[in-house]
């Protein structure tokens, strides 16, 4: 396994998804300090991961935030702590927190499985620009 900076956070993240890829974009851009580090659940280093950190990937539809040494997040509460990190608009996100996890779960599943159907899917993992390629570890 790769020995990872401590200081950011890896979100795992469907490399083939439009809209996991415009939520990668809007992170980047508002990653005012820098934290995020992305990878594609498709790649290589992304199976790797979710094997690591012992998720079946098989019954994973979700975004992952993993947090080197400390903890993983999957579904609701990844995005619950990334729009926590961000601190933006998102930010309101954190209001679900009082919801209970099933419900909170129940919606993020909702969307997750009609991702494709309602935003879309390209044939092939996104390709970071320049400017980006640095916040991508694969």
């Amino acid at each position: 396994m790769i020995d990872f900076d401590t200081s950011k956070q890896i979100i795992l993240f469907d490399g083939v998804c439009n809209l996991c890829d415009k939520s990668v974009q809007y992170i980047i851009k508002n990653d005012k300090k820098n934290v995020f580090r992305f990878v594609a659940q498709q790649s290589h280093l992304g199976q790797e991961l979710i094997k690591y950190l012992g998720i079946n990937s098989k019954n994973t539809d979700s975004i992952i935030l993993y947090i080197p040494k400390k903890a993983y997040y999957i579904q609701y509460d990844a995005v619950l702590f990334i729009a926590k990190e961000l601190r933006s608009f998102y930010y309101l996100l954190w209001l679900g927190s009082f919801f209970p996890t099933f419900i909170k779960n129940g919606i993020y599943n909702s969307i997750a499985k009609n991702r494709y159907k309602w935003f879309g899917k390209k044939e092939t993992c996104m390709i970071p620009s320049t400017d980006t390629k640095s916040k991508f570890l694969e």
